[in-house]
């Protein structure tokens, strides 16, 4: 009986969620009728229309070249040639995209100025990451943490936020130079897009060789099957780019392997004073980690760490 009636219970409720989903889409039915026209009309109130493919000049008919006068319509006058910028304001280039900034002295409209920004926004990770100090310096902190044993302190956010800082740091003369020798100059419109890119480039060129080992340089000027006479102006930066990374990498695991060279040696420790007295069932690590930081404390580690990493870059 009792489950005859949770059937009849189930059944009515069935009914009335559908009765009401029905009600539901006849209720949406009837409002998509009533509100949305069934039909449109359109009159017709004897308009003209022109036919007539008369090519007009801008320049010249400026008053008749309108859209929508009588006899005439949409300008169909070749974009023609220039041979000065003068000539070029005069053309009909209607139909085309061009890009000018005060007439050619370097300084770029606002519109463009927002959007080379957003795009070096886009680009500024890469450029950080691949072309400064930040790679060494966030492996290296990596190492260290990882030697200590704490798997997240200091968490990832105070590791990059102090990468981040110690990069601006070093690469302050960099920038200082940049700025004086390129973006000055070109916001007063002294040199042109060009030269300005040019001269931005080349302090960080400097900088990126200084710390590229030449094997490094020489593995992918023969990969690329060039000849490299020695000099900084003969490496392209599809070359320098990749070299110096690749020499950054082997600078950060070089350091990152001093680093752990007291760490594991407390660990070796731990683990023989654990076997010998027979606690064979505890992780040394769990022992040997107020050890460590102890150590590291003691010996005021991140001093040392920070400094000597900084100091390897000059």
């Amino acid at each position: 009986m009792d489950d005859m009636r949770e059937r009849e219970l189930k059944l009515k409720k069935l009914w009335k969620r559908v009765i009401s989903m029905a009600l539901l889409s006849v209720a949406m039915i009837t409002f998509l009728f009533m509100a949305v026209p069934i039909a449109a009309s359109a009159t017709y109130n004897e308009a003209t229309f022109v036919d007539d493919t008369t090519p007009t000049d801008p320049t010249v008919d400026n008053t008749d070249a309108q859209v929508g006068q009588d006899n005439e319509r949409t300008n169909i006058t070749g974009p023609g040639t220039s041979d000065n910028p003068e000539e070029l304001k005069e053309l009909n280039i209607a139909n085309t995209v061009t890009v000018t900034y005060d007439n050619g002295n370097g300084t770029i409209n606002g519109a463009l100025r927002i959007l080379i920004t957003l795009t070096l926004i886009s680009l500024a990770p890469t450029i950080l990451v691949m072309m400064t100090s930040f790679t060494r310096i966030i492996i290296v902190l990596h190492f260290t943490r990882t030697a200590i044993g704490t798997q997240t302190s200091p968490p990832n956010q105070v590791l990059l936020g102090l990468a981040l800082f110690l990069t601006f740091f070093i690469m302050q003369p960099t920038i200082t130079t940049i700025y004086d020798n390129a973006i000055v100059p070109f916001d007063q419109g002294q040199i042109d897009q060009e030269e300005f890119l040019d001269r931005a480039m080349d302090p960080i060129r400097e900088f990126m060789y200084a710390q590229t080992q030449t094997k490094d340089v020489r593995l992918f000027m023969d990969i690329d099957g060039m000849e490299w006479d020695g000099e900084l102006s003969s490496i392209p930066n599809s070359v320098l780019v990749p070299s110096f990374i690749v020499s950054e990498l082997r600078t950060a695991f070089i350091i990152g392997f001093l680093i752990y060279i007291p760490f594991i040696i407390i660990d070796m420790v731990v683990a023989s004073v654990l076997m010998s007295m027979g606690m064979m069932m505890l992780p040394p690590t769990t022992i040997s980690l107020p050890f460590k930081i102890l150590l590291f404390v003691l010996a005021d580690g991140w001093s040392l760490i920070l400094g000597n990493l900084v100091r390897t870059f000059y």
